[in-house]
């Protein structure tokens, strides 16, 4: 006999259940293991987002080595560093891949007439935002995820950051295989595996971005202490707040 209708129990297929599962398999796992399941699980949905650091580069080399054409993208700023450009080009070369370029359709000159000269000074959240978050979300477009090489250990806001997550932001699926990795162990890959990173690392910059919001950092400074200095900023808003309860137990 059918229920009456009142007393049906909905159960709804929430995505995020799946990503829960996923974050506590791969919490003790392997970047390489994160990135095969990864590879796996989302196949031509997936995409890596690399800024040329350390860690980018070396997730870059294990990622090659799991899915030797992988689709991988880098936000072109117009205002990257030469040696930025220049390890694109190398790797590409390395690893027989294309590192496809995504950018804001406003030029640099456009961006001076229609907001001043020198926006990066005096309102860096919106530079950040016309010349990061908008082609970002172009570049996320038809993915179910997206896979960067954030780690806990870089700033407070990344402290709770998991090997999968549910990017609330972006509203996809996050994938940041390098999550438990301290810097001493990336570099400890990147030379052992020989891979080609950016020159400006030995000159004292430990996290590189735009020419114009990066220095290099003094003794005892924190590796994010060259980015926006001067401002309170730490974040150009690729990666969103963590949610408030961490970790997610959702129940269907």
């Amino acid at each position: 006999m059918a229920l009456p209708k009142s007393e049906f129990v909905q159960l709804e297929y929430n995505p995020l259940n799946r990503i829960e599962a996923m974050a506590e398999r791969l919490e003790e796992a392997s970047p390489q293991e994160v990135l095969c399941e990864t590879f796996n699980e989302f196949g031509d949905g997936v995409a890596i987002a690399t800024g040329f650091g350390i860690e980018g580069a070396a997730l870059m080399d294990m990622a090659v080595k799991i899915n030797p054409q992988p689709n991988v993208f880098f936000i072109d700023t117009g205002f990257l560093f030469p040696e930025t450009y220049d390890l694109r080009r190398r790797m590409e070369d390395r690893y027989g891949i294309e590192i496809r370029a995504v950018q804001t359709a406003v030029t640099p000159e456009a961006q001076d007439e229609m907001f001043g000269p020198r926006l990066w000074s005096r309102d860096p959240d919106l530079c950040c935002h016309l010349r990061k978050l908008e082609p970002l979300k172009e570049a996320l477009r038809g993915l179910e995820a997206w896979i960067t090489a954030i780690r806990r250990d870089q700033t407070p806001a990344r402290a709770t950051a998991r090997a999968a997550e549910w990017d609330f932001r972006w509203q996809r699926v996050k994938i940041n295989p390098l999550v438990r990795w301290t810097k001493r162990e990336v570099w400890d890959y990147i030379a052992k595996n020989h891979v080609p990173y950016n020159p400006l690392h030995d000159a004292g910059y430990p996290s590189i971005g735009c020419t114009h919001c990066t220095r290099a950092i003094g003794k005892g400074e924190s590796e994010r202490a060259g980015r926006w200095a001067g401002h309170v900023k730490t974040e150009c808003g690729l990666h969103g707040d963590a949610p408030t309860v961490v970790p997610l137990k959702l129940q269907l």
